[in-house]
């Protein structure tokens, strides 16, 4: 980076969490969380996600779990067809903080799960929202390639000068990992089970994003600009 002065300011070190990091934040067997945050996707998220692209959505949906016991607080999917800002982690932090105070875990208390590598607005909603933490699903490039959704990669290489979406997993306000990345580091007889359920996830999804292209094709999708 350099300033008017022309001065160079360095940049901060690109950090990634670590195992003592995901046991410092969800303080769980990696193996029955990602049974349970995969399991949360399958029969908590999908439907009201295929749902939405019913009614011109996109794909990405999102939901909150309380650290201590992994129970669902709120699950929501994308309702751009409201507003083009209502991105479904958008949406997830709205209905959130909807819940009475005295009923809702603090955010610092609480998991967040995106099925989707969040875009820059929902990187800046969930800072802004007090979360230290989020999971996701499929990366910035199946967005791109699988889902024909290029706007979180081009948004973020075009005016934060991130490359290739590149940025901080482990930051001052969060730690982010992808889910298929943490099965992976599991022990193989735990790991083929998860990599199963993982390729199943991405065939309804494929099956979501062909009911949200048919919508856009036919244009009745959302009237947003970034389609």
């Amino acid at each position: 980076m350099t300033t008017t002065a022309g001065t160079q300011v360095p940049s901060s070190p690109w950090l990634q969490p670590d195992d003592d990091d995901f046991q410092r934040i969800v303080g769980k067997d990696k193996f029955v969380f990602l049974d349970r945050v995969l399991g949360l996707i399958e029969n908590e998220i999908v439907p009201p996600t295929r749902a939405g692209a019913t009614k011109g959505n996109k794909l990405f949906g999102a939901a909150v779990l309380r650290k201590s016991d992994l129970s669902t607080v709120v699950v929501a999917t994308n309702t751009e067809t409201e507003n083009p800002l209502l991105h479904g982690e958008i949406t997830t932090i709205n209905r959130f903080y909807d819940i009475s105070k005295d009923a809702r875990p603090a955010a610092g208390d609480s998991i967040f799960v995106t099925t989707h590598e969040p875009c820059p607005l929902c990187l800046s909603g969930i800072s802004w929202g007090g979360f230290d933490n989020f999971f996701y699903l499929f990366s910035y490039e199946d967005s791109r390639d699988a889902f024909g959704i290029p706007h979180d990669i081009q948004m973020l290489d075009s005016v934060f000068r991130c490359p290739e979406g590149t940025y901080n997993e482990k930051n001052q306000y969060w730690s982010a990992w992808g889910i298929p990345a943490l099965v992976a580091s599991l022990p193989e007889a735990q790991r083929g089970p998860l990599e199963q359920r993982i390729a199943s996830l991405r065939q309804t999804y494929d099956g979501i994003s062909g009911i949200y292209q048919q919508q856009k094709a036919a244009g009745t999708g959302a009237d947003v600009p970034l389609k």
